[in-house]
């Protein structure tokens, strides 16, 4: 006889389906930007292979712990069903502690962010590397320089050319004071549109960390009852029937309905 409700046992295989998706999810997704990090000669930028490492083994427990849940709960386990709310009581206390921590360096994203690049100006005098990155960004963002068109000093790329007759995207600038040219670079710099991915990225990363962190404390509430329920299973349940046809007895006295005898 199953010892755990049905509806909670296949809400909870549902749950752990999902679950098993969200990790196969993010191994894809880290699968799909590494290769095209890769394509792009960007492979090692800012050691991205540790994060990479890092999410394939996220994503990879998440399907594991899944897969034991699942498992626990459709054969009735007091072990995989322990070792499943381990892992969520666990899981639930990283998250929080990770969502905490993005949620309190918020805001000094942008200090950080501006000291960072602050290291790289004046662009003309940069490694290559940098160089070509900015090009690449200015192109993309339709931007010029981190700061502004003058951190290239009098060696504007190409890349910082504005030709749009949108009014404000381009200005017209004078560079190389000698011979006293002009060019019509982008008014815009980078390093504010690079701050505001970073900001979105970081609201991003706190709302799935915190999701996360729900779906664990979710996952700790429902393996607590399975367990609870195959631990002290429900008594047999007794059940009393009372007959439908009443028959009427017969009286507690009776009359006597004999004749006396004759003793004439």
């Amino acid at each position: 006889m199953a010892r755990v409700n049905t509806c909670l046992r296949w809400m909870f295989v549902i749950f752990n389906v999902l679950f098993a998706i969200i990790g196969g999810l993010i191994i894809m997704s880290t699968l799909m930007v590494q290769f095209s990090t890769y394509f792009d000669g960007d492979e090692n930028l800012l050691g991205q292979t540790r994060s990479y490492l890092l999410l394939y083994v996220v994503g990879a427990v998440i399907m594991v712990v899944s897969i034991v849940g699942a498992h626990g709960a459709c054969k009735e386990s007091t072990g995989c069903m322990i070792a499943f709310l381990v892992c969520m009581v666990t899981g639930t206390l990283l998250m929080l502690r990770a969502g905490i921590f993005v949620a309190v360096l918020h805001p000094e994203v942008e200090g950080t962010l501006n000291n960072s690049f602050a290291k790289f100006v004046p662009l003309d005098t940069a490694p290559d590397s940098i160089k070509e990155r900015m090009d690449y960004m200015q192109s993309q963002l339709h931007c010029c320089g981190l700061f502004s068109y003058t951190d290239w000093k009098d060696d504007i790329p190409s890349s910082c050319e504005c030709s749009s007759v949108e009014e404000g995207l381009c200005q017209t600038v004078n560079y190389r004071d000698v011979f006293m040219e002009r060019k019509s670079v982008y008014s815009q710099s980078c390093l504010p549109i690079i701050i505001h991915y970073a900001l979105v990225f970081f609201d991003i990363l706190t709302g799935i960390i915190f999701t996360l962190a729900g779906l664990a404390l979710l996952g700790t509430i429902l393996s607590s009852i399975i367990i609870h329920q195959i631990r002290h299973p429900r008594a047999h349940t007794v059940v009393l029937k009372v007959p439908t046809v009443f028959t009427t007895s017969s009286p507690k006295y009776q009359q006597l309905q004999t004749p006396p005898p004759n003793y004439c």
